[in-house]
Order: C-alpha cells, then sequence, then structure tokens
C-alpha cells in the first residue's frame, strides 16, 4: 500500500508521477483547470453541499464535520473506492483548496480512507 498524501492547489503542487485527485465537490476559485492537468477531479467525492455549508471551516465543528462526512462516504462506496484502489497500487495525492490545512474534506477523507484501508474493507 502506497501513501495518501495531501496538497493545497493554491501551493506550488509537484505531483510528479503519483495520480493527484482533486476532492472538493466545487472547483476551486481562480485555480485555472490546466493548472491541474493530469489530476483527476472527484467531485462526488467531496462532502455535500448541505454539509460543506454547514461547517464553514470552523474549527469547533470539526469532530461533527467528520462524523457527518464518514456517514456520506459510507452511502457512497462508489465514490471513494477508486481512490482506495489507487492507494493500494502506490501513492497518491489528495488536492484540495482550504486555507486550513488542518481541519479540511481532504484531512477527513484521508483519515477515512486509510482507516478503511486497515480494515481491508476497500475490496
Amino acid at each position: 500500500m502506497g501513501e495518501i498524501w495531501l496538497a493545497r492547489v493554491y501551493d506550488d503542487v509537484a505531483v510528479g508521477d503519483r495520480p493527484s485527485f482533486l476532492v472538493e465537490r466545487l472547483w476551486p476559485r481562480g485555480v485555472r483547470r490546466t493548472a491541474l492537468a493530469g489530476s483527476e477531479w472527484l467531485p462526488d467525492v467531496g462532502p455535500s453541499h448541505e454539509l460543506r455549508k454547514w461547517f464553514g471551516h470552523d474549527p469547533s465543528k470539526w469532530d461533527e464535520f467528520r462524523r457527518r462526512y464518514s456517514t456520506e462516504l459510507d452511502d457512497h462506496p462508489d465514490v471513494w473506492r477508486p481512490l482506495a484502489d489507487a492507494a493500494v497500487e502506490g501513492d497518491i495525492i489528495l488536492l484540495f483548496s482550504s486555507r486550513d490545512v488542518r481541519h479540511n474534506n481532504a484531512v477527513a477523507l484521508r483519515d477515512y480512507l486509510l482507516a478503511r484501508l486497515d480494515d481491508g474493507r476497500s475490496r
């Protein structure tokens, strides 16, 4: 199993030969599509619009956000399974746009995927 890396799209992202995936429901503001050429956009793996708006990147809601987001992911394994499969094959990068590098959906998604891979439930 490879590692699951995180990278902010507004930083200089050097993905190299590792598969990279934008895991946001909305395309990041001010980012040209050509800037992420070679990366795959998986909007459906991002949190629902309702959950995203409720969270509002408020760190005090972080634990509840993670719980609700995990429930959404549990209900739709078809959206995250390609990421788990890619991580089994080697390193991957999850791209996100949030300013908060510790409290965002990519962090929650990485932890979710790692737990599923550890449990052997991704296959």
